[in-house]
């Protein structure tokens, strides 16, 4: 256990979580999971250019990140103690273990100020580095699974015709589902063309050209193959809400 003195010099513990452990910090908060400190190379040069330049990033802590995309269960939950305003559309696929659509990127910032707000953590969306790192959890081909996709491994090109609960499909070597396919995830980064000039710490990309403009990693059931991939980038709107494929996964701080 880590200490933290708090102002009235009492030491309070604080949990020192090993790489690869599962945890919760309540009842409603969505399962997280410890990924490691390490380097890896960016992007890719058989996408277009805005995948380029392919660089090296060291990501020097640990941090956490949601073993799934944050579930309707888990939103309705923010709604229900007042924390998230919007109440999304389920375009009548269910509730429950699904994962959320029909959210913004604000609404996401939202979703993160009320996670931090009840647990006293510091919950964020991921940058978009760390959001390729955990993805690739160690590989170099375009999906994590290796360069070739098939419908048992990703909810994908209308595979499904709709969303699916979360943890369908098997994880990752870092423990994280979904991390290609079911639902675009936003990311914290203003969307950039290209590489150039980009952090190469870990760190969010929040120099932006335009504010409005944000990063979505991953994929969605309606996406084809190479919109899977580890390296692909989108972009929306950060006020927008696409009914039926926008979605996030959390992220938080962990104590040094």
């Amino acid at each position: 256990m880590g200490q933290n003195t708090v102002e009235t010099g009492v030491e309070i513990p604080v949990p020192s979580y090993e790489v690869g452990e599962v945890f919760r910090d309540c009842d409603a908060c969505p399962e997280m999971v410890v990924i490691p400190a390490g380097t890896f190379m960016m992007g890719s040069d058989e996408g277009g250019s805005y995948e380029r330049p392919v660089h090296a990033v060291r990501i020097p802590y640990r941090f956490a990140v949601g073993k799934y995309e944050v579930t309707f269960m888990e939103w309705d939950a923010c709604v229900s103690d007042g924390g998230c305003s919007h109440r999304p559309d389920d375009m009548g696929w269910g509730r429950g273990a699904r994962p959320v659509i029909d959210v913004s990127w604000e609404d996401a910032q939202e979703y993160a100020v009320w996670l931090s707000r009840e647990t006293g953590e510091d919950y964020r969306l991921l940058s978009e580095s760390e959001w390729e790192y955990a993805a690739r959890s160690g590989t170099t081909t375009r999906y994590y699974f290796g360069d070739e996709i098939s419908p048992g491994e990703a909810n994908y090109d209308y595979s499904e015709g709709r969303t699916v609960p979360v943890g369908s499909y098997p994880a990752n070597e870092y423990g994280l589902h979904d991390m290609h396919g079911n639902v675009w995830e936003w990311v914290e980064d203003c969307w950039h063309d290209d590489y150039r000039g980009a952090p190469e710490d870990g760190s969010a990309w929040t120099a932006c050209l335009n504010s409005w403009d944000r990063v979505q990693r991953g994929g969605s059931w309606d996406s084809g193959p190479w919109g899977l991939r580890s390296a692909n980038r989108n972009t929306n709107n950060a006020d927008i809400r696409v009914t039926f494929s926008d979605g996030f996964r959390i992220a938080r701080t962990l104590a040094p």
